[in-house]
């Protein structure tokens, strides 16, 4: 009986697939439209720049300016060597950082008024040998660096090259420590202020160049694409383009589509066309269409899992109703005449996928269900008794909690149409208060249970959002959030972060309240 039991249980989950990623369509070409696009505001641009910041301020200190020597020739004391060595930086200030966008091209990364603080020693040779110690403030620093932004047709994942770097030193000034020739040294600072200048010109972008491609490139790499859910689907998330901007708007554009494990057919219809509003207040946007809900349905209906088996045993003792032909008996005698004293079983799967439709006043879907009803005769074999079709508008919420889809399902009034039996005729509406019974005590619970682990979203690694909104559109849902990038704990120190929800909740309406989940 147990084992019965957690089948029925685990067909439960499956159903709960059935009833929130729903799929339905016509036969169509594929189109090029994508099924999820994630847009990301200047706003999200800015704080990214100051997450960069912190991590290529940590990279440009380690730059390694090389030792540099050369020549003099004096009258009086003829000619001699210099040489500037164990050059450290100590600091290096980056109070403006900037990402922006470039229309058709991709991103500029630009960074002004940035100083250097460095120390070395230095070290003259004539007839005799002299040293000591020096200091040299960079000041003015500025650094423009071209970021393009493209796809691998491989993987699906994006890509991001530092295309072209420049940098510029306004000042350079060295000071000499106190030393009997230390005037020596002085008589050639501008000729050592210009090759520092050019030797640390070419250190910085090489130092730019190396980090977006081993820090920024392998973390683009952390972004899901197929993305495994369970033994039947995935989602696939990869892209369809390369990302592309506008004056203030980069958007990323994903195939947004579930996918069978065993086959990875086309669906039969295309996604629509997702046109965002004009908003700028958030610093993401991720818009799903109906064709990412509807491809769930889709490939889980062919797999034939989108059924759950309901037996007297999965019944609380306590209740009134049960699974038998005693109490079937009550609504339709013949049911008791024809199988004295024996136990009944109900059969829910889909017949058809449903259809979920977003529109700007919400969301709704429509199930196509048989339900079908056995008698369990004494040798354990089913004995049909009749089937039943089961069709209801329903009205569903979701949410982002964490990285995960989360939804919660309502239904309306279930509509029944008698479709066989073998007991003869009956009106249909006598089994209304059973399916009235049967759907939001059994059926829905389970559902929710289930679509409260949710389902995962395309979003890089350590990222989490907050101050959410969402809003229905035209066959998409379009979220709106803010993002905090999660360091490791040993990138706290020093730093100061303001408290995250754990979980946020959206509705499937226009007004996008939002209440803790």
């Amino acid at each position: 009986m147990r084992e019965d039991m957690a089948r029925g249980l685990h067909d439960a989950s499956r159903w709960a697939s059935l009833l929130v990623l729903v799929a339905v369509g016509t036969t169509v070409t594929a189109a090029a439209n994508p099924g999820v696009v994630v847009r990301i505001s200047q706003k999200g641009l800015d704080y990214a720049s100051q997450q960069g910041t912190a991590a290529l301020q940590k990279e440009l200190k380690r730059i390694k300016i090389p030792d540099y020597s050369g020549r003099f020739k004096i009258k009086l004391l003829g000619k001699g060597r210099y040489s500037f060595y164990s050059m450290d930086i100590r600091e290096f200030q980056l109070p403006s950082c900037q990402i922006s966008m470039v229309p058709n091209v991709g991103l500029k990364f630009s960074i002004s008024n940035a100083n250097i603080k460095i120390s070395g020693k230095w070290k003259a040779r004539k007839h005799f040998i002299t040293s000591g110690n020096f200091d040299l403030r960079v000041e003015g620093v500025s650094i423009s660096a071209d970021l393009k932004l493209g796809s691998n047709s491989t993987s699906g994942k994006p890509t991001v090259t530092c295309s072209s770097c420049s940098s510029h030193i306004n000042r350079v000034h060295v000071r000499i420590s106190k030393s009997r020739v230390g005037w020596l040294i002085r008589l050639f600072r501008k000729k050592i202020e210009s090759t520092l200048r050019n030797k640390l010109n070419s250190q910085v972008c090489e130092k730019v160049t190396s980090s977006v491609s081993s820090k920024l490139q392998p973390y683009f790499q952390t972004l899901p694409v197929m993305t495994k859910i369970d033994a039947v689907a995935g989602i696939n998330y990869g892209l369809v383009a390369p990302p592309t901007t506008t004056a203030e708007t980069l958007d990323v554009q994903m195939k947004g589509e579930f996918y069978s494990q065993n086959h990875h057919n086309p669906p039969p219809f295309a996604p629509p066309v997702m046109e965002f509003p004009a908003a700028h207040d958030h610093m993401v946007y991720l818009g799903l269409s109906d064709y990412f809900f509807n491809t769930a349905g889709l490939v889980y209906q062919q797999a034939g899992v989108l059924k759950m088996t309901l037996r007297d045993d999965m019944i609380p003792k306590e209740s009134k109703f049960r699974l038998t032909t005693k109490f079937f008996g009550n609504f339709l005698p013949e049911v008791a005449k024809m199988f004295p004293n024996m136990k009944i079983q109900i059969h829910v799967s889909a017949s058809t996928p449903p259809h979920l439709s977003v529109q700007p006043t919400g969301l709704t879907f429509y199930p196509a269900v048989d339900v079908q009803t056995f008698a369990v005769l004494p040798n354990s074999s089913l004995a049909s008794l009749f089937l039943i079709g089961m069709s209801t508008n329903g009205s569903m919420e979701v949410g982002i909690k964490s990285d995960r889809l989360v939804g919660k399902l309502k239904v309306d009034k279930l509509l029944l149409e008698l479709k066989h039996s073998n007991i003869g005729p009956f009106p249909v509406e006598l089994m209304q208060a059973i399916m009235n019974y049967i759907v939001p005590t059994f059926v829905l619970p389970r559902v929710n249970e289930k679509l409260q682990k949710g389902y995962p979203l395309p979003m890089p690694a350590r990222v989490q959002v907050y101050n959410m909104v969402l809003q229905p559109h035209q066959n998409f849902l379009l979220f709106g959030a803010d993002v905090i990038y999660k360091r490791r704990r040993q990138e706290y120190r020093g730093l100061s972060a303001a408290p995250v929800p754990d979980g946020l909740w959206g509705t499937g309406f226009p007004q996008g309240i939002l209440s803790r989940s």
